[in-house]
């Protein structure tokens, strides 16, 4: 079951605030996030390349990668894959240092799309949420609102953001208080 059962709002025209569902998550730690069989197998699971430092890459709704630490990967795959992409990850990396950890009921995802969303997540973020600061394809781990978030930019209009399950009502509830028609901070000229 997912943390917000799907819930989804339209805080202002055009910006639409919605919980992404239960996805599978693993928390992928290792010592070298650049070795060959590290590399191979997160292409294998999730049908992307590793991403560098500070962005991510997906391969549909259910399925990618991203940037989290120099010594960590937030993998996606479909949840009915968790165990067997937790296992599959076990053997090829048996031997270095390494975690592979199943998140995917410890954490929820929310996605945030709309010519105003970059607007929204620059009112509780020390971030430059512009075209030139966090284009698509970038990453970060940041505080939104007062809670620890890893944030992501899919798309020109579209954002997802991770946090703790336990926290993703007030997440969800601090988005669509601050995407309502007002309470714009000016900074992107909407």
């Amino acid at each position: 079951m997912s943390a917000l059962d799907g819930r989804a709002a339209e805080p202002r025209p055009g910006l639409r605030l919605a919980e992404c569902g239960l996805r599978g998550q693993i928390t992928l730690r290792a010592g070298d996030l650049a070795s060959s069989a590290l590399v191979g197998a997160v292409e294998a699971i999730t049908g992307v390349a590793v991403p560098e430092a500070l962005s991510a890459g997906f391969a549909g709704d259910d399925r990618g990668a991203v940037w989290m630490a120099p010594d960590e990967l937030l993998l996606f795959v479909p949840h009915a894959e968790v165990a067997g992409a937790v296992e599959m990850l076990e053997g090829a990396l048996a031997g270095t240092h390494h975690m592979a950890l199943d998140v995917s009921h410890a954490r929820a995802v929310l996605r945030l799309e709309g010519a105003d969303a970059a607007e929204t997540l620059a009112k509780g973020a020390p971030l430059d949420f512009s075209e030139a600061g966090f284009p698509v394809g970038r990453a970060r781990r940041t505080h939104l609102g007062g809670l620890a978030v890893g944030i992501w930019r899919r798309g020109p209009e579209e954002w997802e953001l991770v946090c703790f399950r336990s926290f993703a009502h007030h997440l969800f509830a601090w988005l669509e208080t601050s995407g309502v028609e007002g309470a714009e901070v000016g900074r992107f000229g909407v």
